[in-house]
């Protein structure tokens, strides 16, 4: 027999079926709640609201658990490539030989931008927020494929996602390279994907680009960890918005908007504005984590703990050590990174940090190693949004896939009640 939650309201008592997901998780199906008792739940910021069945992303916040398709993200991390798990969180298996070449090829034939989109980057300001920007020419790029992805169509939606992977990342870094005064760069169809990420974004023409090993694992360790997170706010954005059935790049476009927040994909921007704060306040940390302990101080340590990692972030354990690697690797010595050091350390052997659970998490570590690539702090969430870009497509293609509804969430009213209508001059 089936396990049911019963609720009584207003003396009737209801049943509601239970839902238990793959790794135990448990729900109530409270799909016809409002048509049989006349209520409906409230639940603000939608910490306890299941949207949707996913089979794309596991979290457990309690074990810092994450996985991708089955897969554990220490596993994916060390040992595959970006396009690999990209192809695995869009498609739902890892792909063999053949399928990540032809992945790789159609990207890669998909990956020229039309001309005339120059001529929108260049109406923007270069004060104009990057991510403003991204958000804007992700939009417009349905104006150059007006043409509704048919998700019924196998062939259709591969190309539409391919489409997707090589034109962002061009978009991304052309960006950048906006604000930075430098020309427009193309993709090189000779090499990876990460490293035409890197060539896009830092190759002049004066000279050669030289690829750096350690930049090229950090970054593909770093996209990898930013693919997917279950239903965040820009996700659960792509879904929503993609429910309307709004053209794929019009839905990535909120997407993008959604992640530009402080509160989401800002974070690891706010983590170095915090400690260029620190540095020109004289560098005390000491100071700072007190300021952190101290209940009646507004100052919070940013980087620090996680909304849903009750644990640590099993993210942040595995670019902990890339960041090791690219500081070393480009012999940087900036202040700066010696205050995250002491922070980091305050972290890891405070007994309060420890007791609190405030480990260091993905966006400190991220944030670090894009301030020592040389990207703009204004940059680091297209560099974001890069990497969780075939998460959203995987999010927005399950969804539609499913034939889910148009998202349409309800609302307690408290406003005023029925009101009679004053003309003007009784007023």
């Amino acid at each position: 027999m089936d396990e049911k939650a019963k609720l009584i309201v207003d003396g009737k008592q209801y049943e509601f079926p239970i839902i238990i997901g793959s790794e135990g998780e448990k729900g109530i199906d409270i799909d016809k709640l409002r048509s049989l008792t006349g209520y409906i739940t409230l639940d603000s910021g939608y910490k306890n609201t299941g949207a949707c069945q996913s089979k794309i992303t596991f979290l457990d916040g309690e074990k810092g658990i994450l996985r991708y398709r089955g897969y554990n993200i220490e596993d994916l991390a060390q040992k595959a490539t970006f396009l690999e798990v990209a192809y695995l969180l869009i498609f739902g298996e890892l792909p063999n030989r053949t399928e990540l070449e032809k992945f790789e090829n159609t990207i890669r034939k998909y990956s020229l931008v039309h001309e005339e989109m120059k001529t929108i980057l260049d109406g923007f300001p270069k004060s104009a927020h990057p991510m403003g920007v991204l958000a804007s020419l992700t939009s417009a790029l349905t104006a150059f494929n007006p043409k509704s992805v048919d998700v019924t169509c196998e062939k259709d939606v591969y190309e539409s996602v391919c489409k997707a992977m090589g034109k962002f990342l061009v978009l991304a870094t052309w960006v950048y390279r906006k604000r930075e005064g430098f020309p427009l760069n193309y993709y090189d169809n000779s090499i990876g994907y990460i490293e035409n990420f890197l060539r896009l974004m830092f190759e002049i023409p004066t000279e050669k680009y030289r690829m750096n090993p350690k930049m090229v694992s950090a970054l593909n360790k770093l996209l990898i960890l930013h693919g997917d997170h279950e239903q965040n706010c820009s996700t659960s954005t792509v879904r929503l918005v993609g429910s309307s059935h709004a053209g794929l790049f019009a839905t990535i476009s909120t997407g993008v908007s959604a992640l530009w927040g402080r509160l989401h994909g800002g974070a690891n921007q706010a983590v170095i504005e915090m400690l260029e704060d620190i540095y020109a306040d004289g560098g005390d940390v000491q100071k700072y984590v007190r300021k952190a302990k101290d209940k009646d101080d507004p100052f919070r340590l940013m980087g620090f703990g996680h909304r849903v990692y009750k644990n640590f972030d099993p993210r942040a354990t595995i670019i902990k050590q890339a960041a090791d690697d690219v500081l070393h690797s480009l012999g940087i010595d900036d202040p700066i990174f010696n205050i995250a050091k002491q922070l980091e350390k305050v972290a890891l052997e405070d007994p309060y940090f420890i007791e609190k659970k405030l480990y260091p998490n993905v966006d400190f570590y991220s944030g670090i190693i894009y301030r020592a690539f040389g990207v703009q702090l204004e940059m680091f969430t297209v560099m974001f949004a890069v990497g969780r870009l075939p998460g959203w497509i995987a999010q927005w293609k399950e969804m539609r896939q499913s034939n889910e509804p148009i998202g349409r969430p309800r609302q307690i009213y408290t406003g005023a009640s029925y009101r009679p209508y004053v003309d003007l001059d009784k007023r």
